[in-house]
Order: C-alpha cells, then sequence, then structure tokens
C-alpha cells in the first residue's frame, strides 16, 4: 500500500531540509533516487528560486546508479528485438560501460563485426517515475496554492518541462530520432559527429548505436598527449552548442563531460542524446538579442529584448530594467576574460525576477542547463580562455542575418506566407460554423 502523499512530504523534507541549511542538496537527492536526480539537475538553473550557492551545488549532480544484472538485460534485449543474443550480436560485454537512471550502456560486436553500444531501459523504471511524478505534481500545486508568491515561478510548469524530458527519455526510439535529426542538421559540419544508429535494432526499451573510440573531452593532457589543441576544441564545442541553439532550434541539452568525445580524427562526438531541448523561431530571436546586447554592452537593446518577448510585464519600466541589466553585467563582463561567466550571469539575471515580476520561462530551462554545462568543460579545456568570446562571430554573424533589415524582411515575408497558408483553412472553419448555426432552430440561436 503506498504511502499518503502528505506523510511522503514529510519525510522527504526531514531529508532535504538538513542538507539545505549545510549546501549538500545535491548528495541529498541522490539518496532519494533518480526522479530526484532529473529534478536536482533541472533546478541546478534556478539561482532565483534557490540561491546561487545551492545551484552550484546542484550542478554537480551525476546521474549514476549501481547496474542492474546482465541476465536482466540480455533478457530484455531478446524480448524486445525478438532474436536470441546469439544471432543479434557475435560478442555482448555482460559488465556495462556505463549505468544511469533510466538506462545502462553494453559494449557489443554485430555479426559483420562492428562494435557498436546497446543501450538498455533499466527494468520497472516507467512505474517508479510515475509514481514521483505524481508526487511533484501534488508538491508543485500544495506550493500554488499555499504560497501564491511561488506562482510567477511556474513550479507546476518546471515540473511538466521535466516530466515532458523524462517520457521522452523513456522511450530510446525517440532519443534515436533525435539524433538522426541532428545529425542531419550538422551534416556540413564536418568536425561534429552523431554515432549512426542501426535502427533494425531499435525499440522503446533497447538502442543499438555505433560504438565511439575516443579521448573524454575534459581530459586535457590525453588530449595534448594525442596531438589536439584545446582551444581548437573549445572554440568548436562553443560554436557547435550555439548553431544547435539558435541555427536549428534543437539541441543537445546534456553535454556533460562523460558524454562528449574527440575522435581520432579530431571530432567532436557526442552520445546520449536522450535529453534534447527545442527553442522555437521567436525565441531564438529573442535570445540572440539578449546575447548580442550583453556582447556588445548594449544594455538598453537587452532589456527591450525581455520586454518584447514578454518576459517583463508591460507595466514595468525599460529604463530601471535598463539600470539592473547593466548593474547585473558590468561586474562579471568586466572581468578578465578568463574570468567572465555567462552562466553567473544568468544566474544573477534570475535573482532580479522578483523585482521585476519576471515569471520563470519554462521553455528556457534546457537551455541554460546546458549553457552552464558547456561553460563548465570550457573551463576544464582551458581555465584562462574566454569561451564565449571564441562563440561571438558565430552569435554575431546570425543576429546580424535575422535581426538586421535584410533578417527583419525575410520575417515579415515568412510570416506574410505563413497566414496565407492558413487562411484557406480559417475560411473554411468560419464557413462551417455559420453553416452550423444556421442550421438549429431560432429559439436555440436565441439562447447562444
Amino acid at each position: 500500500m503506498p504511502f499518503p502523499r502528505w506523510f511522503q512530504f514529510v519525510w522527504i523534507t526531514l531529508i532535504l531540509l538538513p542538507a539545505w541549511r549545510r549546501r549538500r542538496l545535491a548528495r541529498a537527492l541522490e539518496r532519494l533516487g533518480p526522479s530526484f536526480i532529473k529534478l536536482g539537475q533541472t533546478l541546478s538553473t534556478r539561482a532565483d528560486l534557490l540561491g546561487e550557492a545551492l545551484a552550484l551545488d546542484l550542478a554537480q549532480l551525476r546521474d549514476r546508479l549501481p547496474p542492474f544484472p546482465a541476465r536482466i538485460a540480455r533478457r530484455i534485449v531478446t524480448e524486445e528485438l525478438g532474436q536470441d543474443m546469439e544471432q543479434l550480436f557475435a560478442a555482448f560485454d555482460d559488465v556495462p560501460v556505463a549505468a544511469a537512471s533510466i538506462a545502462q550502456v553494453h559494449k557489443a560486436r554485430l555479426p559483420d563485426g562492428r562494435a557498436v553500444a546497446v543501450k538498455i531501459l533499466r527494468p520497472g523504471i516507467e512505474k517508479a517515475f510515475a509514481r514521483d511524478f505524481r508526487f511533484f505534481l501534488w508538491a508543485g500545486r500544495v506550493l500554488e496554492r499555499r504560497f501564491p508568491s511561488t506562482r510567477r515561478l511556474k513550479p507546476l510548469e518546471v515540473v511538466g518541462v521535466l516530466v515532458n524530458t523524462v517520457r521522452f527519455e523513456l522511450d530510446l526510439r525517440y532519443e534515436a530520432a533525435a539524433m538522426a535529426e541532428i545529425a542531419e542538421n550538422m551534416r556540413n559540419d564536418g568536425e561534429f559527429r552523431v554515432p549512426r544508429v542501426e535502427w533494425r535494432m531499435a525499440s522503446q526499451k533497447v538502442l543499438v548505436s555505433e560504438w565511439v573510440d575516443g579521448i573524454p573531452i575534459h581530459e586535457t593532457e590525453a588530449l595534448i598527449a594525442a596531438g589536439f589543441d584545446p582551444n581548437a576544441l573549445l572554440a568548436r564545442l562553443s560554436e557547435v552548442f550555439f548553431l544547435q541553439a539558435f541555427r536549428d532550434g534543437f539541441f543537445h541539452a546534456d553535454l556533460h563531460p562523460g558524454n562528449l568525445f574527440v575522435d581520432a580524427k579530431g571530432h567532436i562526438v557526442a552520445v546520449d542524446f536522450g535529453i534534447t531541448g527545442r527553442l522555437d523561431w521567436k525565441t531564438r530571436l529573442y535570445m540572440a538579442e539578449i546575447f548580442r546586447g550583453f556582447l556588445t554592452e548594449d544594455y538598453r537593446a537587452v532589456a527591450e529584448a525581455h520586454f518584447k518577448a514578454g518576459y517583463v510585464p508591460r507595466h514595468q519600466s525599460v529604463a530601471q530594467f535598463t539600470q539592473a541589466c547593466m548593474a547585473i553585467a558590468k561586474p562579471i563582463l568586466g572581468r578578465p576574460a578568463q574570468e567572465v561567466s555567462v552562466a553567473k550571469l544568468l544566474a544573477q539575471l534570475l535573482q532580479v525576477t522578483e523585482t521585476f515580476e519576471m515569471e520563470t520561462q519554462p521553455q528556457l530551462l534546457l537551455f541554460q542547463k546546458t549553457l552552464v554545462v558547456v561553460e563548465g568543460i570550457g573551463r576544464m579545456l582551458n581555465p584562462n580562455v574566454n569561451m564565449w568570446e571564441m562563440a561571438r562571430p558565430p552569435i554575431e554573424a546570425w543576429a546580424a542575418e535575422h535581426l538586421g533589415p535584410l533578417g527583419k524582411t525575410r520575417r515579415a515575408w515568412r510570416e506574410a506566407n505563413e497566414m496565407f497558408r492558413l487562411l484557406p483553412e480559417a475560411l473554411r472553419e468560419a464557413a462551417w460554423r455559420m453553416e452550423e448555426r444556421m442550421m438549429r432552430t431560432p429559439e436555440e440561436r436565441s439562447s447562444e
């Protein structure tokens, strides 16, 4: 019989409260299990809610769990793919190379000799996450009802982002599709590579893809010994992230060091595409304006972009918000290049949300989280280089193309085309509604 929600709440509070006070929230969440690890990783971008110290603590969360037995892994593969292991693989390593909350990965070899990575969903993980997410939603509703001031932080929507993200992770076919989409988007960017998916061996609980041999991107000494330039890799990584986020609107949202390798040709290879993020066209334009404004110290442009996007209510003062942006950015962006932190800039910007009644933007949570992680990798590769200066040319080029006069003309043309595309459908809908109304009796029409 499951425990009542109030009992769960008390038990979890007794674990988290002392950890909160000692700034050791990450360790407590790891004790509570996979769903809480995912929640902590999502909250790591919420410095406005937790404070900068706790947000940094949560940024250290690592999604690692003890592996489940190889016999269970073999059984799941056989059931999912409908063939015996001997038919599927020439060899299968029983010891996994990675074990996380959602799945674990084994190395194997296909009958044709190719090495592959076999990702297998944890048994029973769907029920475990569903139980915990029901609790998160209940807690979010309690927060919004009992503490109205938390509504602008949108706890229910934040949980919704988490639920939607994990729902995609719990079906490995979505991950396979994400790999294929990002590979297609980046097909002309030769220095970034996505492992090839074995589509005939893809199912909800099993994903087989090309095995990646390479040096983990955070092992700087090994990279230098192999003849690679960490600064060039850093520049490439920052460019890749911004190309995916701004140009494509679809990005790998779990770019921690364990998911990035450098192969023998010097290409950056990403693995584990279970978490991906999307930014719609308008959000990309607003974010480009904000980034360009900060990079060029045009704080008025930063403020106006926030107002145009609706992130700051119209009744607030643009001049005062401009002043706040400058007050936050100057002490950070004015430091020596190697000490500049865009992650810290965003964290402090979030801390003024209450003053200006800014609401949380759930669609940006994965973008902010990935930004923090990518910056951390940059520090590992070379702590004396500002990776955002390296990213500045592609950001400014994209912004100039899409925010300049020509870009605005193209955008107007695109919106006009979209309007004309939808017009026939709107007219049909209006005609149908009018016809439906005319078929009603006079009494029915008068009662509307």
